[in-house]
């Protein structure tokens, strides 16, 4: 079962929208409409997520996320994009099913196994030595404030509505969910990066965490055909505070 999916658009070309942890497919109302009249876009609710389907305990989270996924990607190869956590199944998904990706964009991957031992990676583990200690004590709050504090928007967490704060917090378990796949490559992603061949935009903002632009190096040095852009004044949150900057590097893409 693949679950929910929002769609706009009706262009020739398919387009697969991911969104990030904590979010849903909502995140992606900005780009998809700036992008509607070239593209026909689809954008899941992933794994846990919205209207998305319900997270099995017993399996990896990355593995049902990326399979739940697959069952939204077209057979026709489509333009794929991610942001984030759903960056990294976007990657996933174009290594391992190749014919049908046309072009791959990656915004803020967070594969953080792909910068390991550089400064910035040394610094984001130290950061998550305090979240991962919330999550022992089972302090959803505190691990919720400590994770937005650097990859949310720049708001404070005690001054979202109520609801947006319940959503946050009773999805907070994905960040843990997620380590095994994003600290240590369990997909084994990092070994496979080379085997790509689509086109590749590498999209970030230049506020972003120091890790963001290390992960972006190692991937564009795995990628041949790729292409970087920074978005001004942005931050993780990317595609959601400057959708018209990032919806025009994806047109130029798939132009």
């Amino acid at each position: 079962m693949t679950g929910f999916a929002r769609h706009w658009g009706a262009g020739k070309k398919p387009a697969l929208l991911l969104h990030c942890s904590l979010a849903h497919s909502g995140a992606w109302e900005g780009v998809a409409h700036a992008l509607s009249d070239r593209l026909r876009l689809t954008a899941p609710d992933l794994v846990g997520h919205g209207r998305g389907p319900a997270h099995d305990p017993a399996r990896d989270y990355h593995d049902q996320a990326t399979e739940a996924a697959k069952g939204h990607l077209p057979d026709a190869p489509c333009h794929l994009i991610g942001h984030s956590f759903g960056a990294t199944v976007a990657l996933r998904l174009a290594l391992d099913h190749p014919g049908r990706v046309a072009s791959l964009t990656l915004i803020e991957p967070v594969l953080f196994a792909a910068a390991r031992g550089l400064p910035g990676w040394q610094r984001q583990m130290a950061e998550f030595a305090g979240l991962n200690a919330a999550f022992a004590n089972g302090d959803q709050a505190l691990a919720t404030r400590l994770f937005l504090s650097v990859w949310g928007e720049g708001a404070d967490f005690d001054d979202l509505p109520a609801a947006q704060r319940a959503y946050l917090q009773d999805r907070i378990w994905v960040v843990a969910a997620s380590r095994a796949a994003l600290e240590d490559d369990a997909a084994r992603l990092v070994p496979r990066l080379s085997q790509l061949t689509c086109p590749v935009l590498l999209i970030e903002g230049d506020r972003s965490p120091p890790v963001i632009a290390e992960i972006q190096g190692a991937l564009g040095a795995a990628f041949p055909g790729h292409r970087r852009a920074q978005i001004a004044a942005a931050g993780h949150m990317v595609p959601i505070t400057h959708p018209r900057q990032v919806a025009a590097e994806i047109r130029e893409l798939v132009a």
